[in-house]
């Protein structure tokens, strides 16, 4: 059973940086796809970035294209999401995804199984 669990999160002030971790065990798939979405109070779930095993491929959403980088841990399969120069409007609740279809848009939290808990973000300015 594959099971996800983020932390990392917390209070920050605008310009300052966050590493949030994605921690997945139970994962047997030859490959998958990682990725963070974010919801922000009254708004809908967006994808954030996502990144494929084994290929390393990777994208992200424009809003945060140049501040945040995904990366991947292959050894612990643990996913990173580094947050650079936070904004107040990056202050959501950060969720991590993982499920075995890489085909489908990677951006529509639908396509996934496998769902964390969630880390809370706050910017403040």
């Amino acid at each position: 059973q594959v099971q996800v669990m983020e932390s990392g999160g917390g209070s920050v002030q605008a310009g300052e940086s966050l590493r949030l971790s994605c921690a997945a065990s139970g994962v047997t798939y030859i490959s998958y796809r990682t990725t963070w979405f974010r919801q922000a109070p009254g708004k809908e779930r967006e994808g954030v970035a996502v990144i494929y095993f084994p290929s390393r491929l990777k994208f992200d959403a424009e809003p945060v294209r140049g501040r945040f980088t995904i990366s991947q841990d292959d050894a612990n399969r643990t996913v990173y999401l580094q947050m650079n120069n936070l904004k107040p409007e990056d202050t959501a609740m950060y969720y991590c995804a993982v499920d075995s279809t890489i085909a489908d848009m990677w951006y529509r939290p639908s396509s996934y199984s496998h769902w964390g808990q969630g880390t809370q973000v706050t910017v403040s300015s």
